[in-house]
């Protein structure tokens, strides 16, 4: 996902700052566009997905083999692609379908689909209506299950009578819970903003923070884990 969610959107806008010509063909427009929907809510599910992984790791570390089975995980996999997928195809083909009317400058510097808004002569509202909904059910639930898998785990790590046990538990969960505050951090900057603070710079700020930095730091943070890469890690900073 975080290799889909950055070259997506950055090949293209290289090639752009390369040549100095800030264009992108209409159907390109459109897969990119899809793509990017499709990858930035996948992460969302996937995210959730994740910390119920670490909850059962947890707090029933004697069933684990038996909850997460592979059979379970494919479906935890397979179920949020299918969502976004279809989030993907509605959306796009939505903006897609609509006319036009006339001005073909899309604020942004990638083909997002509120970007698009502006730029329709017909269904405007109803799509606007449309993200607003999808994106407030994706960004919201995810987070609310997050927060309530955090919490439960939580009180099992107080509960463990051995500092131990409890350090090993704080470091299962310490890369997912840095992804998570990084990329849900940047999302609510973006959409809980203040109308008067709201700008089309801040927005541009903010998607390269979840679209390019997120996606380049998370292998960065899963790595942490590894106790040769945290040697490492260790050495080059010493030296």
């Amino acid at each position: 996902i975080d290799l889909g969610n950055a070259t997506v959107i950055y090949p293209k806008v290289l090639a752009n700052l390369a040549s100095n010509q800030y264009t992108i063909s209409y159907y390109a427009c459109a897969v990119q566009m899809a793509f990017f929907i499709l990858y930035i809510i996948c992460v969302l599910y996937i995210l959730a997905t994740m910390a119920y992984d670490h909850f059962v790791a947890i707090c029933n570390p004697l069933l684990y083999n038996v909850i997460m089975s592979q059979r379970l995980c494919h479906v935890l996999v397979g179920i949020p692609y299918l969502a976004s997928t279809f989030q993907s195809v509605l959306f796009t083909s939505k903006i897609f379908a609509s006319t036009f009317c006339g001005n073909n400058v899309v604020g942004h510097f990638y083909c997002d689909d509120a970007a698009f808004i502006p730029l329709l002569c017909s269904n405007a509202r109803e799509i606007e209506l449309m993200i607003i909904v999808f994106s407030g059910f994706n960004v919201i639930s995810t987070l609310l299950f997050i927060l309530m898998t955090y919490l439960l785990i939580l009180i099992t790590i107080f509960r463990m009578p051995s500092a131990e046990g409890r350090k090993k538990a704080f470091s299962t969960c310490g890369s997912h819970l840095t992804v998570v505050v990084v990329f849900y951090g940047s999302v609510l900057y973006m959409y809980l903003q203040p109308e008067s603070a709201h700008s089309s710079d801040n927005e541009k700020i903010a998607s390269v923070f979840y679209t390019l930095f997120i996606p380049m730091l998370n292998p960065f943070i899963y790595s942490l884990r590894n106790k040769e890469v945290k040697n490492a890690f260790q050495r080059v900073i010493k030296n």
